[in-house]
């Protein structure tokens, strides 16, 4: 894929300078602003909270490039000796795995452990949830024919695959412990990355200790760390202007930013990018009225995305006005092409007198109903006070259920709620499979809205399989007509902006389009 623009400023220091020498010792603690993960388990979970506290212990097979994590296009090894070509026209790649990888139990990792732990990502077995599982439908047979070698045979060829591998949720477990208990890693840890756990102390805080037997020898830099549970941000934020904690990898909203500069000036650091991670209002298609398209078009014709933008650019993590494709993408709609779909129309008055013809005509004048949201102020809270605002203008009257990050996770996995606050956050900028959020449960577990739609999957499966470029740009454009506009199964507000102020003692940080990537923090190190 194309690299994707990234839009990135140093305020002070920040980049390591040629001269730097990184220095080794040190526990790094930073904030996680979220109460606890749901569980432990990767493959299981897509909260930042899951990778932000787990990250550090696990190993992967092919990951982002920590040099060079703005790239969209730059994948390296972790776990493999080398990434291959592939072979029979695309449709094989068969990695060599390094021999001198140690689970923190002191036993051999191989390439039977690879294969396992990626056959219960792409072929999950009953009771065990993969919500990137449609991620790889192009994935045919994963085996591992001796120690060191995986093959993954493909059903067809596709420049998606190695992105799609690089995913960092995908934690490389032991098979012995595999096949004994699938469920174990959802509140156990044992892995290879760079860091042991320590301590764990439920919906506080995670520690953990270098890895005296990780294999890239001079990693970690670090001793160890200490990540902070926290859903409140002003307590993130005095955290690190007391210097009680160096960073916070996610992001926080402007204000912060000039807040922590003001305060501390040249003691902080500040990089910021555009974020591939969208926030969307998924409604339960099983839950009436949503089981009407007008009535899910009215929805999101309330929205003034263009002038609202700007409103909540000034207050939230939000910012950019955006349909499927991420913004900076090649693959993205302009601003002539979204003024096509529904709730992008220039003319706002226009936009909400047709909402407010589909509800009438739906019989759902008056309409109220429940918003389920997640206890994150940044951007949860402010994108739902925005929908509820919005809606109220063509007489829609909604209310929220906040929850904890678990309960939350457990509402949405059981679909219990008629409408949430939801996000389309991913790791890699890889347009064709983010697109997957979109796609039916019964294909995408990461999709909630419980609907199917055979000529939607259909219309993916092509764009999925097209090679030329510019028809394959053409079937993302009908793609997103069918999700946003015609079928309006999301509501999509708007593309986040990433802004991270840290310590300026904290150095090896390079932001990129994803808060879910090099989380493993073994490039980190302290200068002090």
């Amino acid at each position: 894929m194309a690299a994707a623009t990234l839009l990135l400023s140093l305020s002070s220091g920040g980049v390591i300078a040629a001269e730097e020498t990184p220095k080794r010792g040190g526990i790094l603690t930073y904030m996680i602003p979220a109460d606890a993960p749901p569980s432990f388990d990767g493959h299981r979970e897509n909260t930042f909270a899951t990778i932000h506290a787990m990250a550090p212990f696990y190993s992967v097979l092919v990951r982002a490039d920590p040099e060079n994590p703005a790239s969209t296009a730059d994948f390296v090894c972790d776990l493999c000796t080398a990434i291959p070509e592939p072979t029979d026209n695309g449709r094989t790649y068969t990695f060599t795995i390094r021999g001198d990888v140690k689970f923190t139990d002191g036993s051999p990792l191989t390439a039977d452990d690879v294969a396992a732990s990626w056959n219960e990502i792409v072929f999950p077995p009953d009771g065990v949830i993969s919500v990137r599982r449609g991620y790889y439908s192009m994935i045919d047979k994963i085996e591992a024919p001796d120690p060191k070698t995986v093959v993954f045979h493909l059903k067809y060829g596709t420049k998606a695959f190695i992105p799609a591998l690089a995913d960092p949720y995908s934690f490389i477990y032991k098979k012995a412990i595999l096949d004994r208990d699938p469920h174990w890693y959802e509140s156990n840890v044992l892995g290879s990355g760079p860091f042991r756990l320590k301590e764990y102390q439920a919906g506080q805080s995670i520690a953990g200790e270098r890895n005296p037997d990780y294999y890239r020898a001079r990693l970690p830099y670090l001793d160890g760390f200490v990540g902070i549970f926290s859903e409140k941000q002003a307590v993130r934020v005095a955290a690190i202007k007391s210097d009680r904690a160096a960073i916070e990898f996610r992001s926080f909203p402007p204000a912060t930013r000039d807040e922590l500069k003001a305060a501390l000036g040249d003691q902080i650091t500040v990089q910021e990018s555009d974020w591939n991670c969208g926030s969307l209002v998924t409604l339960n298609h099983k839950h009436k009225p949503f089981d009407d398209v007008r009535v899910r078009r009215a929805l999101t014709l309330a929205f003034d995305r263009w002038n609202g933008a700007t409103g909540m650019s000034k207050i939230s993590i939000m910012k950019t006005v955006g349909g499927v494709a991420f913004p900076s993408s090649p693959l993205a709609a302009t601003k002539a092409e979204l003024e096509q779909l529904a709730g992008y129309w220039p003319d706002i008055e226009k936009s909400r007198t047709e909402a407010r013809r589909l509800l009438h005509e739906a019989g759902a004048d008056n309409l109220s109903f429940e918003l389920l949201n997640r206890n994150v102020d940044q951007p949860y809270k402010f994108n739902a006070l925005w929908a509820i605002g919005e809606w109220s203008k063509i007489g829609v009257h909604a209310t929220q259920r906040v929850l904890s990050t678990g309960p939350f996770t457990e509402a949405m996995n059981n679909a219990e709620f008629a409408a949430a606050i939801d996000g389309d956050c991913q790791n890699i900028v890889n347009p064709l499979l983010d697109g997957t959020k979109y796609l039916p449960h019964s294909v995408s577990t990461a999709n909630f809205a419980n609907f199917e739609d055979p000529e939607e999957v259909d219309l993916y499966n092509r764009m999925l399989r097209e090679t030329d470029f510019t028809k394959q740009r053409a079937l993302m454009r009908e793609f997103e007509k069918l999700v946003l506009d015609t079928h309006a199964h999301e509501i999509l507000l708007l593309w986040r902006y990433r802004i991270v102020p840290y310590r300026s003692y904290v150095k090896g940080f390079k932001i990129s389009p994803s808060h879910y990537v090099n989380q493993d923090l073994a490039q980190i190190w302290l200068d002090k």
